[in-house]
């Protein structure tokens, strides 16, 4: 009971005593150049790197790990949920899962996505999860077994994807790569530089190496 009233008492304090209190009383490691916007941000470990912010009306719950690299953005209102490990009854046959999100140096969420990670979501450094709606979805219920079963879906470094899309788990977009607006990625691809599109998704084209959203030293496009 004394956690949830330290969380709400939390939203009130500005910025500078936030973080120490987060930091003090939860444990999380914040650097002082990183920045949470006004949003419920409670999983259980939290690693903000320099210049990593998170903006306003996100939520994240019931996750084992957030960390943003340097210069990692995510941005406002999105949802991030997933279901923490420890002894329940779901996924006990996958004691290997990681319930965790990676978002890596100079990569960016945009706002309204949907961010599943009871299992592990890793996006690459100078990946980009653009528009908006898209939802990133590791669990579901194996009918052969009837049981849930979650897996982990790998996004790239320098990967874009477009608006309204589906990423399942067990699902992999290859560094250097789009994913194209409302397809479906389902399977793993190890081909880079293409474009990927599609229900389900697929390569489509090869894409130029020389673009320059592949060679930016930046994670933010202006």
């Amino acid at each position: 009971m004394m956690k949830q009233i330290l969380m709400f008492f939390s939203l009130l304090l500005p910025w500078g005593m936030r973080r120490s209190l987060l930091e003090k009383q939860f444990g999380y490691s914040i650097h002082p150049s990183s920045h949470i916007g006004l949003c419920w941000i409670f999983p259980r470990h939290l690693i903000m790197e320099e210049n990593s912010r998170i903006g306003h009306f996100t939520l994240c719950k019931n996750i084992d790990l957030l960390h943003l690299g340097a210069h990692a953005v995510i941005g406002q209102l999105n949802w991030i949920t997933g279901f923490p490990s420890g002894a329940h009854r779901h996924f006990v046959h996958q004691t290997d899962r990681r319930p965790e999100l990676i978002v890596e140096k100079h990569a960016g969420i945009s706002s309204r996505h949907l961010i599943d990670c009871t299992a592990r979501i890793r996006i690459g450094a100078f990946a980009t999860i653009g528009g908006f709606r898209s939802q990133l979805i590791t669990h579901s219920i194996d009918l052969p077994t009837n049981r849930q079963s979650a897996e982990p879906i790998d996004i790239g470094e320098y990967c874009f994807t477009g608006t309204n899309s589906v990423m399942l788990g067990g699902s992999s977009l290859p560094h250097h790569s789009v994913l194209g607006a409302q397809s479906l990625l389902n399977k793993k691809w190890d081909a880079p530089y293409h474009l990927y599109g599609g229900v389900p998704a697929k390569p489509l084209k090869e894409l130029s190496r020389d673009m320059e959203y592949f060679r930016r030293t930046e994670g933010f496009v202006w």
